[in-house]
């Protein structure tokens, strides 16, 4: 067997483990973040459950960190106070992102981890399976629901060698990347291995299985061995290691070869992170900004690299340069080693441990200006500046062109490779996690101010959809096209307020908005549709951008492909997702198109062909790939309808 296999073998609870079958698997650990943790803490208690039913769950607080204004504020005194009585820990403001404290303080080798967020996957470097879902699948978990899920093919990366200087395992993610590209490995799972595993750190891991998430994976991992003993020994977790891999000879359904030491510097490109390109092609391209951090490359060893690099030289004056420490762990370390004073020397500006740019919370860059990210999307407007032009790279590379203005190879600087090796004892204080109070003692009263809203509930799906098409939007729509996150992310506590931003990238002035059409149909009886091209809902777990549109009375959306974790969220809010049985039949439908489709809830129950009727007498044949359970959720018109 190989890895993937062994370990939702030891947590398979129903179905059969063959690719392509539903299977439901038991979760040993769940997170959530405050931007798609509040709804999922009132989703949990909708549920009534009381306490979690997992070995942990963490409340993390990194994305909504801005507090102009009491909305942040009131989502995180709310997730405090909820937490602390669910039995679930809680991770502070100011105690960095999610991904990385997760894989200095709790994760483990072997175990499951579901996380409210698309770059859970993270996990997957210190050996755990561990998946993106929306957060009502996370409420679920907690609640000690089985996760349902496709059972995967594997995708075997057989890594050999060792990474030449200069070369980063942000290239090896890039490299992989530019093979399987964004779109079209739904239902898979990449499993690194081969004789090169060996030469990467768990925090180059790491930012492997991160960005796998921009493959459209449902997780990726390593193996368990001597270097993530001596990381979890190093952050006072050694008891909880185990050895984890697969078996000698073990069978892969594709096999992807990879030498490292064949890897040069590469970038990846506005607006896919699968644009990839060599870093000697865009050399000289001048840049206005650089920002080193994100739950991708915001290490210790990735900033330590930086430091060294900038030791004793100086941004040059047309960059801004931002740098943002993964966790308080890093912040206070790179502050003992003396890495923040040669920073600071530098003229680079520090950042809170958080989220932060990657989500267009803060440092957007100037128009028509080109940023350089260590992050890991590079979606339109995901900065928050309107066509934003963004280049993906490495901590090394950043840092480089951060010295020359321009995007630069590092191997040009000629300067020696810094050392990167790991520290045989982290910095550890974990007195900003605070734990819940033991089962039976008082708990403090749920804090709930009032821009906090519940949970909305959608309506039985009907027999007969009547209504019209409110967007066609093409291929690789992001849930940041849906949903826009920066300014808008303190919104989503209150549906109301936070759908009226609904596709709001393509909203143009002078004309009614998304959100204005959907009310309108909504209010005149009409189903709202959407229809997208291939690869619809790539991005981010939000959960509001099926949560938003089904409130403004979105009924089915209508694409060439769906993206995994935002087809289940569709589904767990009751919008019924339909393919083209003919994907040339995405050109027959335009903005405002009527839509007319009968006997749709005895057509689904039965398996029926489902046949769309336009104005014009023709008519199209759509299809789905639901299961029996999700057509139930449908349905109903969701699965808090059915809880």
């Amino acid at each position: 067997m190989n890895l993937t296999q062994k370990i939702l073998a030891a947590h398979l609870v129903s179905g059969t483990p063959r690719p392509g079958e539903q299977v439901g698997i038991r979760i040993d650990q769940t997170l959530t973040q405050d931007a798609t943790g509040t709804m999922a803490f009132l989703e949990f208690e909708a549920m009534g459950v009381g306490r979690v039913k997992t070995e942990l769950s963490v409340s993390y607080v990194d994305h909504n960190m801005p507090q102009n204004g009491p909305n942040n504020a009131n989502d995180h005194e709310y997730l405090r106070t909820v937490a602390a009585g669910a039995g679930v820990w809680f991770s502070r403001p100011g105690n960095g992102i999610c991904h990385q404290v997760h894989l200095e303080r709790f994760g483990i080798p072997g175990k499951t981890l579901l996380g409210s967020d698309s770059h859970t996957p993270t996990g997957g470097g210190i050996g755990m399976v561990a998946i993106g879902a929306g957060g009502l699948d996370v409420a679920l978990a907690m609640a000690g629901k089985p996760f349902t899920m496709t059972y995967p093919k594997v995708i075997g990366v057989r890594l050999s060698g060792r990474l030449k200087p200069w070369v980063a395992a942000k290239d090896v993610i890039l490299h992989v990347l530019s093979i399987l590209t964004t779109k079209g490995n739904v239902g898979c799972i990449v499993e690194y291995c081969g004789d090169g595993v060996k030469s990467l750190t768990v925090p180059e891991r790491a930012t492997i299985t991160n960005m796998g998430a921009e493959l459209g994976v449902t997780c990726s991992l390593f193996p368990s061995d001597e270097r993530t003993k001596a990381f979890m020994t190093a952050q006072g977790r050694g008891r909880g290691w185990q050895p984890c891999a697969a078996d000698p000879g073990a069978e892969y359904d594709r096999v992807i070869e990879i030498d490292l030491a064949a890897l040069e510097p590469l970038v990846a490109e506005s607006p896919s992170p699968d644009n990839v390109r060599k870093v000697t092609d865009v050399a000289g391209t001048p840049v206005q900004q650089v920002v080193i951090g994100s739950c991708t490359n915001s290490s210790f060893r990735d900033l330590s690299i930086v430091a060294a690099m900038l030791k004793g030289r100086s941004v040059n004056p047309a960059v801004s340069l931002g740098i943002s420490p993964g966790s308080r762990q890093v912040l206070q370390m790179i502050t003992e080693s003396g890495a923040l004073a040669t920073f600071l020397a530098a003229g680079a500006r520090i950042l809170e441990a958080a989220c932060g740019p990657c989500i267009g919370q803060c440092f957007s860059p100037a128009e028509n200006t080109v940023t350089v990210r260590t992050y890991n999307r590079n979606f339109k407007d995901r900065t928050g500046t309107k066509n934003d032009h963004v280049f993906l790279v490495s901590p090394e590379v950043a840092a480089a062109t951060a010295l020359s203005g321009v995007i630069a190879d590092p191997r040009s600087l000629g300067i020696p490779y810094p050392d990167a090796t790991e520290p045989d004892r982290y910095l550890i204080d974990d007195s900003m996690i605070v734990p819940p109070v033991p089962p039976g003692a008082p708990a403090p009263e749920i804090k709930r101010a009032t821009t906090i809203g519940e949970p909305p509930r959608n309506t039985p799906l009907p027999d007969e959809i009547n209504g019209a098409v409110l967007i066609k939007a093409g291929d690789k729509i992001t849930t940041d096209h849906i949903m826009p996150a920066g300014v808008f992310l303190k919104h989503r506590s209150n549906i109301p307020e936070y759908a009226k931003v609904v596709f709001n990238v393509f909203n143009e002035p002078g004309r009614p908005t998304f959100a204005e059409r959907a009310l309108a149909a909504r209010d005149a009886g009409r189903h709202g549709i959407i229809v997208g091209g291939e690869s619809y809902g790539q991005g981010s777990s939000r959960e509001h951008a099926a949560i938003c549109p089904m409130y403004l009375g979105v009924k089915l959306v209508i694409a060439k492909s769906f993206e995994r974790i935002h087809a289940a969220n569709l589904v767990n809010f009751g919008i019924l997702p339909l393919s083209f049985a003919v994907p040339a039949d995405y050109d027959e439908l335009q903005d405002g198109a009527e839509i007319v489709i009968k006997d749709l809830r005895a057509r689904l129950a039965s398996g029926s062909a489902i046949v769309a009727a336009l104005p014009t007498g023709r008519t199209l044949t759509l299809v789905h790939a639901l299961t029996p359970r999700d057509i139930e959720i449908v349905l109903a018109g969701g699965v808090l309808n059915m809880v």
